[in-house]
């Protein structure tokens, strides 16, 4: 009911790009070349190999229709709701908290993101595997065996390869081995100092050896999280920007304000700015000593209440990865992060509230209408979030109206209003996203291209220079930077920018194309190097596949300025019969008139930019 209204939603135009509809890798199908690039690549800066098989199979049913992807996310959120209930269940013998447990996990306003978000596939697909590996570890806990535990372990693998959060899983069933599994010894009366030294070294023996139960599934996870860590090296970046006392700080409100949000799901947004430097120092305290306060009542209660240790302790232990003390990205925070630590604080929440209420009367009926107001409330909270996830103007939108200074927000709906040829409503939007942010990349990036659009050349290098200071390996920029400044006749300049992309990416076909029509056709001497124009052209002709138009065009004009005429007239004349049946007239017209030059034993100078092209 609450994600049923997801199946008519758009893509939005954040990292859905990435995972999804431009990425010809993805959109191409499932197929066994796809499958072994998916375990062999790094996809949108992360190897999750299960998650990106699933977007390939998602393309080959449905291709592009957004509809087809959400369903997919809503019935895995499904199928992991189901999970959770019937271990919870299972491991527990509380029918009723078991589901309520469940329910809240299912509907909570907090988890719109992680179901409604085409890119967050990763979070329903690990939430099955998550929960498959504590059914697994369940069956094996209550009786060992070595086909059990390679099951256990095969799914945490899986959950591993669907996303690399479920790294503190083993910490997980540690804590269920103290409840609800009771694997721990014992607790007995201390009657004497021996007794209670017997009990302490029993139950270290039992500790040490449950804890080595888990080695292996820690090697899985320390070997995830290497190559996640890998992987994410670029959008590591900032945390050398950001001082480890801002992060800490950060990381202390943020576990608290998740908790308020859980209790209070309101002004949720799908970014929210980091707070570096602001946070007062009250707030900071104020967090940490809630944390400990909390932490300390767990201990405390630990025999009594013996859930409470673990709800909690699971909720501060699943957030570690993400909680930003290492920081991936610019968000201070984000609802995604939640999706399966906060099971352990509805586990908390739900058994408390059965035993604080036991001797109340008429308890069950006052716990079932409180249950239904409660999920009654969560799901009409987390059906408005879920509205604003219909497009990326009304998601946007929103998120503007519940942060401030979010340059993120303005950056990606200045790249809708770009999409629409609205200029300078795009200008205006990616301007505050710089003002914001000067360090933010892409708002540079879209900057620059409005600026383009709008024949502002000398704006546009601005933002490009800017860009690239910023990511000086940024090689579509470089790519795109050169043709501006060839456009401004300052070749020499456009020729570094495309031997530095060649410098940091030896097979970039658009900077070898670029220079060896610069090199083929160039008006001046001392620019032309014809051998070396046609090594670079023949070298992106086979990048290419060896049938783009263009750039047989390109090779085409390299050989003839080589004086190697009866191969410039073949080469065109390939790249007619291409053009031609591309239906691309005006290619196929310029074609026919270098094919007539050449016939004549004459080179071709180009005495403007066309034949220098932006990579796509």
């Amino acid at each position: 009911m609450v994600f049923g209204q997801t199946l008519g939603d758009d893509f939005i135009n954040y990292d859905d790009q990435n995972y999804v509809y431009e990425n010809t890798k993805i959109t191409g199908g499932l197929n066994l070349a796809g499958i072994a690039w998916a375990f062999s690549h790094v996809h949108a800066q992360n190897w999750h190999p299960l998650t990106t098989i699933s977007h390939m199979l998602d393309c080959q049913l449905y291709g592009l229709k957004a509809g087809g992807h959400h369903f997919t996310n809503v019935l895995l959120h499904t199928v992991a709701v189901l999970l959770l209930f019937a271990v919870l269940r299972e491991m527990t013998d509380a029918l009723w908290r078991s589901a309520f447990v469940a329910a809240v996990f299912a509907i909570h306003p907090l988890h719109v993101e992680s179901v409604a978000w085409v890119a967050e596939r990763k979070d329903v697909l690990s939430a099955v595997f998550f929960m498959l590996t504590l059914g697994a570890y369940m069956r094996y806990a209550r009786a060992p065996s070595i086909a059990r535990y390679l099951t256990m372990a095969a799914l945490l693998a899986l959950g591993l390869m669907s996303k690399p959060m479920l790294v503190t899983l083993p910490f997980v069933l540690l804590l269920l081995d103290y409840w609800p599994l009771k694997r721990f010894a014992p607790a007995t009366p201390v009657e004497s100092k021996a007794k209670w030294l017997d009990w302490w070294e029993r139950q270290s023996r039992k500790l040490s050896g449950l804890i080595l139960e888990k080695i292996p599934l820690i090697a899985l996870s320390a070997i995830s999280g290497t190559v996640t860590f890998l992987a994410q090296r670029q959008a590591l970046g900032w945390t050398e920007d950001l001082p480890v006392s801002l992060r800490f700080n950060n990381a202390v409100v943020t576990y608290i304000a998740y908790i308020w949000q859980m209790l209070w799901p309101v002004k949720l947004a799908v970014f929210y700015p980091h707070p570096e430097n602001r946070l007062p120092i009250w707030e900071i305290v104020l967090a940490l000593a809630v944390l400990i306060a909390i932490t300390v009542a767990g201990i405390v209660l630990r025999r009594k209440r013996p859930y409470f240790i673990t709800g909690w302790l699971w909720y501060l232990g699943m957030l570690v990865p993400v909680i930003g003390v290492i920081q991936v990205g610019w968000q201070g925070r984000a609802d995604r992060y939640t999706y399966l630590p906060q099971i352990g604080l509805y586990v908390l929440a739900a058994w408390a509230v059965a035993d604080l209420s036991a001797s109340w009367h008429r308890q069950r009926q006052i716990a079932a209408v409180g249950a239904a107001i409660l999920l009654g409330a969560l799901t009409w909270h987390a059906w408005n979030q879920a509205s604003f996830w219909r497009n990326s103007e009304t998601l946007w939108t929103h998120t503007l109206a519940v942060t401030s200074d979010n340059d993120v927000a303005e950056n990606n709906l200045g790249i809708i209003f770009l999409g629409r040829g609205q200029m300078d409503e795009a200008i205006s939007r990616f301007q505050t996203a710089v003002d914001l942010r000067p360090e933010n990349a892409p708002a540079h990036d879209n900057l620059a291209k409005a600026f383009l659009q709008k024949g502002q050349v000398a704006d546009a290098m601005l933002h490009y220079r800017k860009l690239l200071e910023i990511q000086p390996d940024n090689v579509e920029a470089r790519n795109i930077l050169g043709t501006v400044l060839i456009q401004q006749g300052r070749v020499r300049e456009a020729i570094e920018q495309w031997q530095e992309t060649l410098a940091m990416q030896p097979e970039n076909g658009n900077a070898k194309s670029n220079l060896a029509w610069v090199f083929a056709t160039y008006p001046e001497e001392s620019v032309r190097n014809g051998t070396q124009a046609v090594q670079l052209a023949a070298q992106a002709l086979q990048l290419s596949g060896g049938k783009n138009a263009i750039i047989l065009r390109t090779l085409a004009a390299a050989y003839a300025e080589s004086g190697r005429f009866a191969e410039a007239v073949h080469t065109a004349e390939r790249g007619l019969e291409l053009a031609i049946g591309q239906g691309n007239a005006h290619l196929a017209a310029e074609l026919q008139q270098n094919i007539a030059l050449y016939r004549m034993n004459s080179p071709l100078r180009d005495t403007s930019p066309v034949g220098v092209h932006r990579p796509p």
